[in-house]
């Protein structure tokens, strides 16, 4: 997705930061958006939509992807890309991602971005690799299931899920882990959750 190349880790007191550049300049038309379509502030969440000239213009031979992603703005002429990346914004104007809106998990009726799972999932030693799902549940509406590459030595479900009982309030505990000998990537090396049952 678009968003993804601007990402870049940071060591700096911003890590994750959204780096934003795009031509040597810094891109300063990114907006984040609530589902309702309002415009959200710092501390808030929303999904990021771009405009400018160096947004593409659809998905190639794709209509309904492009109707859904790039929608009419304000300006006559104008396209909004709609990224369906979720970030929140700092007091200074900069994005930090949450998840692909795709991705989150509705438990509970809370909103559970994978990555703040994921992020505990890969702390302890023994732990290669780490991806987070959401599973039909029919009391919850989804569980967090986990999936674990370890590094063949002593790391086994019991001890993932105390780390995680340890590390995360109850609701974003997995209910089930899932010890891996690898996940399946898409062709950009990312887990590819949509195969994570």
């Amino acid at each position: 997705m678009l968003v993804q190349h601007f990402l870049e880790e940071s060591t700096g007191r911003r890590p994750w930061k959204v780096g934003l550049i795009c031509d040597g300049q810094r891109l300063t038309n990114g907006e984040l958006e609530d589902e309702q379509g309002n415009r959200v502030g710092p501390g808030q969440t929303g999904e990021l939509v771009v405009r400018g000239r160096h947004v593409m213009r659809g998905n190639w031979g794709d209509e309904e992807a492009t109707r859904q992603r790039f929608r009419p703005g304000p300006l006559p002429g104008e396209r909004l890309c709609y990224t369906g990346d979720l970030f929140s914004m700092d007091e200074e104007g900069f994005f930090y991602f949450v998840a692909r809106r795709a991705d989150i998990i509705e438990c509970r009726g809370e909103q559970v971005a994978p990555k703040e799972v994921e992020n505990v999932l890969y702390s302890p030693k023994g732990v290669a690799e780490a991806a987070v799902a959401g599973v039909p549940d029919p009391i919850q509406g989804q569980a967090i299931k986990s999936f674990v590459v370890t590094d063949g030595k002593e790391m086994t479900e019991a001890r993932v899920l105390a780390h995680c009982r340890r590390h995360l309030e109850d609701l974003l505990v997995p209910k089930d882990v899932v010890l891996c000998k690898e996940l399946l990537k898409t062709a950009s090396g990312k887990s590819k959750k949509s195969d994570l049952q």
